[in-house]
């Protein structure tokens, strides 16, 4: 999973330090959570000894992956990088490796993990929060990497300061009522948004996007899409916010395999969950009072098919994002098999010098590299705030649906 952990205002002394979860026992684990002190912070030791977090596995960067790269602009677009947590998510996409980018100040509450940063992104400025780094006049776009419950807030306070601004997953937080308000910010903004959904350049969803866009799939009749990422114990997280996390509202890695397709969106949704047999799925265990560690949705879309969408905390095993596409003239599940057959080139992108694909899927250099040409040539972002809302809220309402037996219940919809 995604997201770090930089919350907006409220800052805990740092030399206040608490167990990871790695280290506690199942006994104290659940007395951290009873006691309500759930900011897990890792030590950079500590960290160093974790395992890899799923996704996070680093894809090789093709060596020829620049060969073809041409700037669109000699211009540096100034950023601020915010949110070092247990992912270390703002450094993770390359931003301080472009050509066109120029890292001004990045930001994080605890101090050490501020220092880490600025060393990761070769950066000397630094702020205590986002609510200050937003202040400085020479940014122009930031990076909101910040814990999943604080990004509507953020990017609403980035835009506030007339800032272009990119934010990890999810959009939003189980919150419709942060989806409208998000979205009516952006709109009344006039800036770009931009949400770093990893899947978009997964090379299979990349694929299925040309094909789509070329002709060659028609419209979608079945869509499948899936995260599986097994969490007996959550991972660290700044509140305790993965804790108990119900599956749906972390939705947009399987959501993507319809949405990041096609551009279209969900428009009704009937969901069932299971409950877990893991711990901290307990309801008594987690501020969600949340049983469900599996949420399986069947979709209905916005071009009259169908998609089924999973989230699962539950089963060791494969896991990660993955998805396939049937359309009316064909389908794609590893390869293309269908009616066209002059196909468009489904290779992604050129990376620019020194970027690397990075982890997701080698995803990540991609990412950021769309959001900075994007503002270089004044376009609309791929991940635009409409496709990063319908992908997100879909999840939210789909969980309403599980806890109401799989009730159809329809989706907001966000169009720009």
């Amino acid at each position: 999973m995604k997201s770090d952990n930089q919350p907006g205002s409220e800052a805990r002394p740092a030399s206040e330090e608490l167990p990871s979860v790695s280290s506690l026992t199942r006994r104290s684990f659940l007395h951290t959570l009873g006691l309500g002190s759930a900011t897990l912070a890792l030590t950079p030791t500590a960290r160093s000894q974790e395992k890899v977090i799923q996704g996070f596995e680093q894809a090789p960067t093709d060596p020829n992956a620049s060969k073809d790269w041409k700037p669109v602009s000699d211009r540096k677009i100034r950023v601020g990088l915010v949110g070092y947590g247990v992912c270390q998510f703002a450094a993770a996409f390359g931003f301080q490796a472009h050509p066109n980018v120029e890292v001004v100040a990045v930001s994080d509450l605890i101090p050490e993990r501020c220092a880490g940063l600025a060393k990761a992104a070769r950066c000397a400025k630094t702020y205590p929060s986002l609510e200050e780094l937003v202040k400085d006049d020479r940014i122009e776009a930031v990076f909101v990497a910040t814990d999943a419950p604080s990004h509507a807030r953020h990017c609403i306070e980035v835009l506030k300061h007339g800032k272009h601004v990119a934010s990890a997953v999810p959009a939003v937080f189980g919150s419709v009522e942060d989806a409208h308000k998000l979205f009516n910010a952006v709109k009344a903004s006039g800036l770009k948004y931009m949400m770093f959904e990893t899947s978009y350049f997964h090379e299979d969803l990349y694929a299925m996007r040309q094909i789509y866009n070329a002709g060659g799939l028609g419209k979608l009749l079945y869509s499948e899409g899936e995260y599986f990422h097994y969490m007996e114990t959550p991972i660290d997280s700044y509140k305790g916010w993965r804790i108990g996390l119900p599956p749906q509202w972390y939705p947009t890695h399987s959501n993507a395999y319809y949405v990041g397709v096609t551009g279209g969106s969900f428009t009704e949704v009937s969901c069932l969950g299971m409950p877990s047999r893991i711990e901290h799925l307990q309801p008594a265990n987690n501020p969600y009072k949340n049983a469900l560690g599996t949420e399986i949705a069947l979709f209905r879309t916005s071009e009259g098919g169908m998609s089924r969408m999973g989230v699962s905390w539950d089963s060791p095993g494969y896991g990660g994002e993955m998805g396939r596409i049937r359309g009316q003239k064909g389908s794609y599940y590893g390869k293309y098999e269908g009616l066209e057959k002059n196909l468009p080139d489904i290779k992604r992108p050129p990376l620019p010098p020194g970027v690397d694909a990075g982890g997701h899927g080698g995803s990540h250099g991609y990412l950021m590299n769309e959001f900075v040409t994007a503002i270089l040539q004044d376009r609309k972002p791929l991940v635009d705030i409409a496709q990063a809302l319908n992908m997100t809220v879909a999840g939210i309402v789909a969980h309403q649906s599980a806890l109401k037996g799989g009730e159809l219940t329809k989706i907001p919809q966000f169009k720009l």
